[in-house]
């Protein structure tokens, strides 16, 4: 059904090319950029930022995050937040011998009122202080899960001595809080790898591609690589472990395998939420770039005719999975605050 509903929105858009006045566009600066015939340029078929999910509206967003940039600063926090299959709102609401990949539209419903209250907590009650402003954007896992990557920029920015009251990369003392212990131990473990698990899906050329285990150290490092060290303390100095079941066997953790998370999200939302501190300006261009990125899309060449055709190259190389619960049930995949507002340059631009 999703599929058709799209297929017609694209076609009323590729039919009313000349209506939308779509030939208005750099053309030319496309035909450039692409070394395409200078002679097809009133023939390009675009597909416009007002399409949710085209590439020229994933271009606009990251560039709507650097205007943030420019004007406030790096972000202060980079959260990504990921939905949780065991949740009970979840879980209670699935009809016998169901599981959640048989309802990815409670999935979805769920993750999205989970979203809003993670919002709430931070732009209405200020748990990390005053927001300036915010971004966000909803993909989905090929797995079916949905995360949001969330980036919050504060009025009063965060200090490196301040980080460890927001931001804990440790296993927390079972008897002072076995609550969180439970919910860090169960979602915020990076899955083993390197001498534990050489076939772990995150190892490229022999080394984790996720920079796994991490440096163990007794205090919080900040540098200039846009995200600090974390202040993981070993066995020797206090830290503490944990045993999981791997492999048939059972492992002991420590430190080095956490991924860093704030305790009170942790907790409310029983769910791995991974909080991150920018530290620096040097790595943000790429981050605005990941957060809005959009779903993943196959990469393809067609040889046989050299006029662009954006709205043929976004049909053959997407793939449409669990998120059509989402688009069906309707609900923002992206949102933003404050808007941000495009100003035409010269006489003809193009979204």
């Amino acid at each position: 059904m999703y599929a058709k509903i799209e297929t017609e929105r694209l076609n009323f858009i590729r039919f009313n090319q000349a209506k939308l006045r779509f030939e208005e566009y750099i053309h030319l600066q496309d035909t450039i950029a692409n070394d395409a015939n200078v002679n097809d340029i009133g023939r390009l078929t675009i597909l416009p930022s007002s399409f949710t999910g085209s590439p020229r509206q994933m271009n606009e967003y990251a560039q709507d995050a650097m205007s943030y940039v420019r004007k406030y600063s790096r972000p202060d926090l980079f959260i990504t937040f990921t939905c949780n299959p065991q949740w009970d709102d979840i879980k209670n609401n699935l009809f016998e011998e169901q599981s959640t990949t048989d309802r990815h539209d409670i999935t979805a419903n769920v993750f999205q009122q989970k979203l809003k209250a993670l919002m709430d907590l931070i732009m209405k009650l200020c748990v990390f202080g005053e927001v300036r402003c915010h971004m966000y954007s909803i993909e989905w896992q090929n797995r079916g899960l949905p995360h949001a990557h969330v980036f919050v920029w504060l009025v009063h920015k965060i200090t490196p001595d301040q980080i460890d009251n927001v931001i804990s990369a440790e296993i927390p003392d079972q008897t002072v809080d076995p609550e969180l212990f439970h919910v860090v131990v169960k979602n915020m473990i990076h899955d083993p790898c390197g001498e534990l698990n050489m076939n772990s899906p995150y190892m490229i050329d022999g080394k984790c591609s996720k920079r796994y285990p991490r440096q163990l150290t007794s205090d919080r490092i900040t540098g200039n690589d846009g995200y600090p060290l974390y202040r993981r303390r070993s066995p020797n100095d206090n830290g503490k472990t944990a045993m999981i079941r791997m492999r048939n066997q059972d492992v002991e953790i420590d430190n080095r395998w956490i991924v860093p998370y704030c305790p009170l999200l942790s907790k409310i939302f029983n769910a791995h939420i991974n909080v991150e501190y920018c530290n620096s300006v040097k790595s943000i261009k790429y981050i605005c770039k990941y957060v809005n990125k959009g779903s993943d899309m196959a990469v393809f060449d067609v040889a046989a005719d050299n006029r662009k055709d954006e709205i043929t190259q976004y049909q053959m190389g997407r793939y449409i999975s669990s998120e059509i619960a989402k688009e069906l049930s309707g609900g923002e995949l992206s949102s933003r605050h404050i808007n941000i507002g495009q100003a035409d340059i010269g006489d003809k631009v193009g979204n």
